[in-house]
């Protein structure tokens, strides 16, 4: 009569979106976590970086120094950092 529904895999999480505007053509990754305020000191930045919890266009990052370009995504904590160009 009724069919069960059954649980296909992970559910779909909707991440928040935060556009970020910066001056010069590229920002290290630390700096622009720091700058959004996903993490408030450098030593928490290089923690969550290290441990593989940040991602750069969809891949794990752990270089500290990257250089974040215009169109880049960077994805912690459910939250995506879209760097856009100042306009």
């Amino acid at each position: 009569m009724f069919k069960k529904k059954r649980y296909t895999g992970m559910p779909v999480v909707k991440m928040k979106r935060m556009p970020v505007q910066i001056r010069t053509d590229w920002i290290k990754l630390d700096s622009l976590l720091k700058f959004t305020r996903m993490c408030f000191t450098g030593g928490h930045t290089k923690q969550l970086i290290r441990e593989g919890q940040v991602k750069v266009n969809c891949e794990v990052c752990t270089e500290r120094g990257r250089k974040i370009r215009y169109g880049d995504i960077v994805t912690l904590n459910g939250v995506e950092i879209d760097v856009a160009e100042n306009i």
